[in-house]
């Protein structure tokens, strides 16, 4: 009860940062109908709407970081924390109390990108549930790394990397704007053994009916999410135990 307790708040304090809530959940959507009269223009391969639609989804998910990071690390630098920490919350809870209510809003951003790409287009079929249900570890990814940036960082200093330097490594690194194999080299291999990539393939590959390789990826995918998640507790551990020195 504890736990829900402190989530409930926290979703209060994302639900009144209405302004970040549209952006997030609105500025994918424009991309993917720019790219997507792009696309009707000028025909390119990764522009078509099986392809892009996940990819938009996935770097819709760096703004669910930005979202994350910067509530943990605005509470971390108020008294709120400090009189938090005498509770018998533990890191556990902590780190729990902020990814619950951030699951619903990542799971209908990305929900949201696949209606509006099946208006643009997409067909409508169960693959497309599928590929929403196959996202879960990396909604839980992108919490955990906002949730780590928060642990660490002041709230301007999560603006610029979560809000900047996440949101280019997820556009640049997933494959999402340009095939990676046009590449190649280095950057494919750095590419390929970070999970923004996997996490777009594993889309892909959903709403092409390739199961085996869907799932593939969703492994990769939660590899990183538990580390991911893993990391951020501990990381919390320590700030308690040395805010609390």
């Amino acid at each position: 009860m504890k736990t829900i307790a402190f989530a409930s708040r926290n979703a209060k304090e994302i639900l009144r940062d209405k302004q970040n809530l549209y952006l997030g959940i609105g500025f994918p959507v424009i991309l993917l109908l720019l790219l997507t009269a792009i696309q009707s223009n000028i025909p390119v391969d990764i522009f078509e709407i099986e392809k892009l639609t996940p990819g938009i989804a996935v770097f819709g998910l760096s703004f669910i970081s930005l979202f994350s990071g910067m509530l943990i690390a605005k509470d971390r630098t108020s008294s709120f924390m400090l009189r938090l920490f005498t509770s018998p919350l533990t890191a556990r809870d902590f780190i729990l109390g902020y990814t619950l209510p951030l699951l619903p809003m990542a799971l209908a951003q990305v929900t949201f990108c696949f209606i509006v790409a099946i208006v643009l287009g997409l067909s409508f079929n169960l693959n497309i549930l599928l590929a929403i249900i196959l996202l879960i570890p990396a909604t839980v990814l992108f919490i955990g790394l906002g949730l780590l940036c928060g642990s660490i960082f002041t709230d301007k200093q999560v603006g610029g990397i979560c809000g900047a330097l996440l949101t280019n490594l997820c556009a640049w690194l997933s494959g999402t704007w340009f095939d990676l194999d046009l590449i190649g080299g280095v950057f494919k291999a750095i590419a390929n053994a970070l999970p923004f990539v996997h996490a777009v393939d594993m889309g892909k590959a959903a709403l092409a009916r390739d199961y085996s390789a869907s799932f593939l990826h969703f492994w990769w995918v939660c590899g990183y999410a538990i580390a991911i998640m893993a990391i951020a507790v501990f990381v919390f551990t320590h700030k308690m135990n040395s805010d609390n020195v």
